[in-house]
């Protein structure tokens, strides 16, 4: 999974902070926007589990900060709820002109009020998901009802939401009446997939019946039993992300992905150098892998290195040899674990002893036995281990035949 930084203009001129987290082959299916709860951010851990458990459903998801909140520029005072839904406009139009239309909006909590009223003026979103949403957009003003006098009285005036501190005015205070979210609802005619916990202590269960009861079908609702409002809970979220991408499947069309011609050889590799960095392609008759180097030599990170991939054939080879050869001699052994690393090493450190001394590769094989099993039967394991086909290959002369087609 790779997430790429952008900065988007709203309407009003304002610079929004956003991510845009791809799927680890970096190409996406289809693409969706999620909004992020009442004085929260994108950066919330909940926000992040969800969109990334999105990715692995063929999703690139674009998370972003509402104005005056996270790292997006404006005042708080700015981000009344209709400035939330043009906000998602603007990032919608955005990526259309930039990526791809996203057709898929998930909000959470007062995010999930938004992305109802936004789909509701976008053709192109095709499917839409709540988590913990309230049924009227009004129901966020309890958090500071006792002072929503006083900034009648005194034009702005700072309130404290959740902990922190946070300036409104009167006329913050007033979008949240002028939305008829039950409405919306049911003229919506999308589909509806509405998730809320039974015993929110924030946003009731209520809320979520009201909705479910409004919308017209397609139409579903997934408890989150024992979560909590923020979905704190990591597995909560992740929970969330993958329900969400369950669910939607049935609504996006499944794309087909492009299988590599391997010409009549065992498997192809491919990279895209313009596109793709260093992330490989790789293409067996029924497999596709991803390689790649660490992001520390400039790779993105998405799959395997070459050289751990050489590592992980060892480690495959050796156990399935093991079993072959436990099973045949009727030993008890019940598992077996190999560690394996590769690295460059001096023939000196190694007590080689070679008349002109020189760089090695190196290959570090350590073995785990699980079972009832003698010193004997282990030691016997061990040299077996070092027979297995890939092992000997690794170990013995090879020969390389390369032509350009």
């Amino acid at each position: 999974m790779k997430s790429t930084k952008l900065k988007i203009k709203n309407r009003k001129g304002i610079t929004l902070n956003a991510n845009l987290e791809l799927p680890a082959n970096q190409k996406p299916n289809y693409y969706a926007i999620f909004a992020h709860c009442f004085t929260c951010s994108s950066s919330l851990s909940a926000v992040r589990n969800v969109s990334r458990a999105l990715t692995q459903n063929g999703f690139a998801v674009l998370r972003f900060d509402f104005t005056g909140l996270g790292r997006s520029e404006g005042e708080f005072a700015d981000s009344h709820f209709s400035a939330n839904v043009d906000d998602l406009l603007d990032v919608h139009s955005y990526m259309s002109d930039h990526y791809q239309a996203p057709s898929l909006l998930v909000g959470h909590s007062l995010g999930g009020a938004a992305v109802l009223v936004a789909a509701s003026k976008l053709e192109t979103v095709k499917a839409v998901a709540t988590v913990g949403a309230p049924s009227t957009v009004n129901h966020v003003k309890h958090l500071f009802s006792h002072q929503v006098e006083e900034s009648a009285e005194k034009g702005d005036v700072e309130v404290n939401i959740g902990g922190r501190p946070f300036v409104i005015n009167q006329d913050f205070v007033e979008e949240f009446d002028k939305t008829d979210l039950p409405t919306i609802v049911k003229d919506l005619r999308k589909p509806l997939l509405i998730m809320h916990a039974p015993f929110d202590k924030i946003v009731g269960i209520k809320n979520a019946e009201e909705l479910y009861i409004n919308a017209h079908h397609p139409k579903s609702f997934i408890t989150l039993d024992s979560a909590d409002h923020l979905l704190s809970k990591e597995e909560d979220s992740q929970y969330v992300g993958h329900m969400i991408g369950t669910w939607a499947s049935r609504y996006f069309p499944k794309v087909e992905n492009v299988m590599l011609d391997t010409e009549g050889e065992q498997l192809v590799g491919h990279l895209n150098i313009v596109e793709d960095n260093f992330t490989t392609s790789i293409q067996t008759k029924n497999h596709t892998l991803i390689a790649d180097e660490p992001a520390s030599v400039g790779g993105s990170d998405f799959g395997p290195s070459p050289y751990e991939y050489l590592n992980a054939a060892l480690a495959a080879c050796t156990v399935m040899t093991l079993k072959m050869y436990a099973e045949r001699k009727k030993w008890d052994l019940k598992e077996v674990f190999v560690y394996i690393s590769h690295s460059r090493k001096h023939s000196d450190d190694l007590n080689l002893g070679l008349e002109q001394p020189k760089y090695l590769d190196h290959i570090s094989k350590k073995l785990k036995f699980v079972g009832d099993l003698t010193a004997e039967q282990k030691q016997r394991l061990k040299e077996i281990s070092s027979r297995c086909p890939v092992h000997k290959t690794i170990a013995s002369e090879v020969i390389f035949q390369t032509e350009i087609l």
